[in-house]
């Protein structure tokens, strides 16, 4: 497992040693990661976007006979699948989805494009690369009456996302919210955007509704299994308060866009209610999200299942149950070293 230093990689660690069966490997390029305690063994590992990022990887699955690779970190997904092959040449398989299907789930711009391209309905939007785009883009999906988001074609987490709203006071936002709340004016907005090097950016309508995080397994491009959960209480951009809801038109959603870009292994997608009532897109993960332990809780074990789905071991139906209704709420914990 690789991102043994991210968020959700104690919760990801916590799944795999459910499988008493599996010996766990966990990288990362911080040699402090807490995925270090964790886990039955421990390497260093280059940046995603080191020219020896994938030739380490070979090697210590060469020299440990590794089995499967489960990628937690998004800026590793592409470098690995352009080399799946060799990998596959060392008897180890990489849990990843198609290189084609990661450039269009990891950009969000391509994305939008795409399932518009398919005929499965997104938010409105526009691509920009310049500010004159950027505020035509914003009058165009009926600011100010309405408020509007942007964010990068290409980021990870919340990095980049803001909501453009005149209603918001400052003063409030300044002594009542953390420095993280994502409101912005116009104004302020431009006046960063215009002090350096213009980056493409999605510009859309803002989905003011319940949102959902929905973990899915799939067997490329198939549905195994779907699970809708609805985030209740975030920080940062990470869910520390939810509930499992069996909705079916987001399983049906969901359904279709792992079909139409033949998605694989374990996938997050992230989805909002529009003011029509529709739950829409806001963006994928084509990797395993940290917040994934949390179904445990329902009876499922994703991270387990996915694993064993791609070294072809037996699932049992049961493992496919899921117990809706279920709340989880989350909290921080320590490992002395």
């Amino acid at each position: 497992m690789t991102g043994g230093g991210a968020p959700g990689a104690a919760g990801i660690i916590k799944c795999l040693r459910e499988e008493k069966s599996f010996k766990i490997f966990v990288a990362d390029a911080n040699a402090d990661a807490i995925g270090k305690h964790l886990g039955d063994h421990f390497e260093k590992i280059p940046l995603a976007d080191s020219p020896e990022f994938v030739d380490k990887l070979l090697s210590i699955c060469k020299q440990h006979s590794i089995q499967i690779i489960l990628p937690l970190v998004t800026k590793e997904l592409i470098p690995l699948s352009s080399r799946i092959n060799e990998f596959a040449a060392i008897r180890t398989k990489v849990l990843i989805s198609p290189q084609s299907s990661l450039e269009i789930a990891n950009n969000k711009s391509r994305l939008y494009e795409f399932l518009q391209w398919r005929g499965i309905k997104v938010p409105s939007f526009s691509i920009v690369e310049t500010v004159e785009q950027f505020k035509e883009a914003v009058t165009a999906l009926g600011y100010p009456e309405k408020q509007v988001c942007f964010k990068p074609s290409v980021s990870n987490g919340s990095r980049g996302f803001r909501i453009i709203s005149e209603r918001i006071n400052e003063l409030d936002l300044l002594f009542n919210y953390k420095p993280a709340a994502t409101f912005i004016t116009l104004n302020n907005a431009i006046n960063i955007l215009a002090s350096g090097t213009f980056p493409e950016l999605l510009v859309s309508e803002y989905l003011s509704g319940e949102e959902y995080s929905v973990d899915c397994l799939a067997n490329h491009g198939e549905t195994v299994l779907i699970v809708p959960r609805l985030r209740k209480k975030m920080i940062n951009g990470i869910s520390v308060e939810g509930e499992f809801v069996e909705e079916e038109s987001i399983i049906n959603y969901c359904q279709q866009i792992i079909k139409e870009l033949q998605l694989h292994g374990n996938i997050g997608i992230q989805v909002k209610k529009a003011v029509s009532g529709e739950f829409l897109i806001l963006e994928i993960n084509p990797r395993v999200q940290g917040t994934i332990a949390a179904t445990l809780g329902t009876g499922t074990n994703l991270p387990v299942l996915a694993v064993k789905q791609e070294l072809g071991l037996p699932i049992a139906a049961d493992d496919l149950k899921v117990k809706w209704g279920t709340k989880f709420s989350r909290h921080w914990s320590e490992v002395f070293y």
